[in-house]
């Protein structure tokens, strides 16, 4: 486990924190205490082909359970167990024992230092192949290691999991005194030989020579047996390249960020798969691997592949240039690669499916593949029951404009635009269904009913608890509307109703005027949906287009910041307490339980619309997102399960 400085460390803490939210776990990270097998249903080891795995593979032996083949070979890590004890006798019979005679023979000529161990020829993994209940890999070219090694037993594909993170990108260039249009290059990660460097290096040196803006950064330990100063002297690129060295996580990813492209080359392959490349990816870089191995098998979509042959130079230079010469295309390929592990890779996607897979061999249960599953052949089909006819949804603006009264029609006019779309992106219902709109003035609210088909709807006020209204509305043409408003204080009561009551629940221009705890209003929401059940929120955007503007010219990006002077009467309407950027709602939403099924941003008020085409191009030219930019943010999230974290760091200090 981190800080020890491995790929395999940060990938086992990355999948502890996910995979500890749906079972519980217990680490074992060295030999500081006992591990108690009869106290686990399962133990799950991590194994890598380096000394910092030894007393997880001696444990594995010891205590049999499902081991995580992050390489194909474990030579190195076996000759440490035995060679650098002291103890040649175990070497020459692991030496025998996974590869017969001739490995044997092999091996007695190292211990007479006539030859070097045969490191690459021979796997040494079958002992612990023999011993474990189940394995887990990373890849297909793995699981066929793995096989062809004789592992017989369940084993799980599941992939290698991907970082979301976020960096400060220029920032970062500036500590590396870069502006914002200086193409840069970087390599991640142990500098070790197989990784392509020399390659690398000399096809950077033909890119330099076409367009000599051009920078590269080394990020991470050179190998002993990597003359790196001397390739990058006698290539005549100590003004383009740059060493770094070791950096912690944080400037790891940071100095990530600062790149357009991340080259990710190596050859040869043991089936590994690469934390960084992962990395990359999560951050949207346009990167280069080798096509081999597990890389192979990486959608041609979302990273360039260079075959390790004769034209690879050719290949790395030309995929270079590419890149540089255009770099829109390196965009929107790094853009792909970021959704396809948004969508893939996450670590709670990848902790589901090892919790799934772990149940299943505790349980002795067959495991299938997600992709591999059974197509079962369709039923003929049954003829549909006719439904009665249904007249169409009266949702327009002048629907909900006729529902007015007349001290609210200059709102209505203003807000035209966010209300009909609220309509618009709220599931509809059926006479069954209940839906409940907090802070509903009845705008809307008819329209729930004669437009969306809820048999019942609720509307809900602050007030005190206990406490309801009963409202009744007639509009312009003649239609009347009543409708139940339960009074209470939504950051502070329990709701007053029983838990999965609710098919749907708006929360429309609410949760920006809360003062204190935003997550108990989630929380109870979740509660009174039913499974299944919809949540819809609309809030401003405080990273809009129009947000970035008043900043840059010196105004206060909040859509509603003012304080509200009160009536004659002295009340007060509640302010805005805090505005949401998109990723913020996205991830409310997520923590209290929901899955996210629309997030979009859109016209927020009837007003006069600048032009705000300049921010965008600036945003652009500075590699920002300009994406979900829009004044108002419309979301709808699907309870998929209870609340996963009550005071998310992010929102709570």
């Amino acid at each position: 486990m981190p800080p020890s400085v491995s790929g395999i460390a940060d990938y086992s803490a990355a999948l502890a924190e996910a995979l500890g939210k749906l079972v519980d776990v217990e680490i074992f990270a060295g030999e500081s205490r006992p591990f108690d097998p009869a106290k686990f249903d399962l133990a799950l080891y991590q194994i890598g082909n380096n000394p910092c795995h030894s007393f997880v593979y001696e444990a594995a032996l010891r205590h049999p359970g499902v081991v995580v083949m992050h390489e194909a070979n474990l030579h190195h890590l076996i000759a440490d167990v035995t060679i650098k004890r002291g103890n040649w006798d175990e070497y020459l019979k692991e030496a025998e024992f996974n590869g017969g005679g001739p490995a044997l023979e092999h091996a007695r000529r190292a211990r007479a230092l006539q030859t070097a161990p045969n490191y690459e020829g021979l796997a040494m993994n079958r002992r612990l192949l023999e011993s474990a209940r189940a394995i887990v890999v990373h890849s297909r070219f793995m699981m066929d290691e793995m096989r062809m090694a004789g592992f017989g037993g369940p084993a799980a594909r599941i992939p290698h999991g991907a970082w979301i993170a976020t960096a400060d990108r220029h920032g970062y260039r500036e500590r590396l005194g870069l502006d914002e249009a200086t193409p840069l290059v970087g390599m991640f990660g142990h500098l070790k030989p197989y990784k392509r460097v020399a390659e690398s290096l000399r096809a950077f040196r033909r890119l330099v020579r076409l367009d000599p803006r051009v920078k590269m950064i080394l990020v991470g330990e050179p190998h002993p047996e990597l003359p790196l100063d001397y390739l990058i002297r006698t290539l005549g690129l100590d003004a383009h390249v740059r060493k770094l060295g070791y950096a912690p996580i944080d400037d790891f990813v940071g100095y990530m960020a600062a790149c357009d492209i991340v080259l990710n080359l190596r050859h040869p392959t043991a089936g590994e798969s690469s934390g960084s490349l992962m990395r990359a990816l999560g951050l949207g870089k346009a990167a280069l691997v080798s096509s081999v191995g597990a890389f192979r098998e990486l959608p041609s979509d979302v990273c360039l592949q260079v075959a390790v042959d004769s034209g690879e130079e050719d290949l790395i230079f030309e995929y270079l240039n590419l890149l540089v010469s255009r770099p829109e295309v390196a965009h929107e390929l790094g853009a792909r690669a970021r959704r396809w592990v948004e969508h893939e890779c996450t670590w709670d996607r990848v902790a589901a499916r090892y919790a799934d897979f772990l149940d299943a061999v505790k349980n002795d249960r067959e495991w299938i593949q997600e992709e591999d599953e059974e197509i079962v052949e369709p039923s003929p089909p049954v003829p549909p029951v006719p439904a009665p006819p249904r007249a169409p949804a009266p949702v327009s603006i002048a629907y909900i404009a006729s529902w007015a009264e007349p001290a609210a029609r200059d709102y209505v006019d203003t807000h035209q635009t966010r209300l009909e779309k609220t309509l618009a992106i709220t599931p509809p219902g059926t006479a069954e269904d209940r839906i409940l709109e907090m802070g509903a003035y009845l705008q809307i609210t008819p329209g729930l009913h004669t437009g969306l088909g809820y048999g019942t709807v609720r509307g809900c006020y602050y007030g005190t608890l206990g406490q309801t209204d009963q409202r009744r509305v007639v509009s312009t043409n003649g239609e009347s509307f009543e409708c139940v408003i339960d009074l209470f204080d939504a950051e502070k009561d329990v709701y007053p109703y029983p838990d999965g009551y609710f098919s749907t629940v708006l929360c429309c221009e609410l949760i920006e005027h809360l003062r204190e705890d935003p997550m108990h209003l989630m929380a109870e929401v979740n509660r009174i949906l039913k499974p299944g059940g919809h949540v819809v929120i609309t809030t401003p955007n405080i990273t809009s287009l129009q947000a970035v503007s008043a900043i840059l010219q010196g105004f206060h990006p909040g859509l509603f910041h003012s304080y509200v002077r009160p009536r004659a009467s002295g009340e007060t309407e509640a302010r805005h307490n805090r505005e949401y950027t998109p990723g913020e709602i996205q991830k409310l939403l997520e923590v209290a339980g929901f899955t996210v099924t629309l997030l979009e941003t859109g016209p927020f008020r009837e007003q006069p619309r600048p032009e705000y085409a300049w921010v965008r191009h600036l945003m652009e030219r500075y590699q920002f997102d300009s994406t979900l930019r829009g004044e108002g943010i419309y979301a709808v999230g699907k309870k998929t399960g209870g609340v996963r974290e009550r005071y998310p760091e992010w929102l709570y200090s």
